[in-house]
């Protein structure tokens, strides 16, 4: 376990907020040659799943269709700490992160796909949340379910 897990944990709490209210996050797959592709995303947390939405074809649609296996990691840098004598290998991080472990699939159910999408149309942009979504956009964007078997938090300050 690395040394910071078991110094500066994240409690469920703020591993729920982090991944509440931050933007972005980070969605490893594993490309057919074994070696990781990583895309940037944009993801709603709920009951211990994680949904992301994008292309419906596509390197990572391609790669987790082959190999469910997939990582996620969220985290929200607030400051630089630099060293009060000006030691640049002393500088260090304010932050909080969390990483996931998990199985994704493909959602193909259309009314749990326009479910998800709706939540992530009222993270991003709240003032459109009433809005009716167009079947034919919630029918041709993919939405990746990420069924959690781990995570982990952290934050140093």
């Amino acid at each position: 376990m690395q040394y910071r897990m078991k110094t500066h944990p994240l409690t469920d709490e703020l591993i729920c907020s982090l991944l509440e209210h931050t933007q972005t996050g980070s969605l490893a797959t594993i490309n057919p040659d074994g070696t990781p592709y990583v895309t940037p995303m944009h993801f709603v947390y709920e009951q211990n799943t994680l949904y992301a939405h994008g292309l419906p074809k596509g390197q990572k649609i391609s790669n987790l269709t082959n190999d469910p296996r997939v990582c996620f990691c969220a985290y929200e840098m607030d400051q630089l700490l630099l060293d009060p004598n000006e030691k640049p290998c002393d500088t260090n991080t304010k932050y909080e992160s969390v990483i996931i472990s998990g199985s994704a699939t493909l959602v193909k159910d259309i009314d749990k796909k326009e479910m998800v999408l709706k939540k992530i149309v009222k993270k991003y942009t709240p003032h459109l949340a009433d809005r009716q979504l167009p079947a034919n956009m919630v029918k041709g964007t993919a939405v990746i379910q990420i069924d959690i078997t781990e995570i982990t938090g952290k934050y140093y300050d």
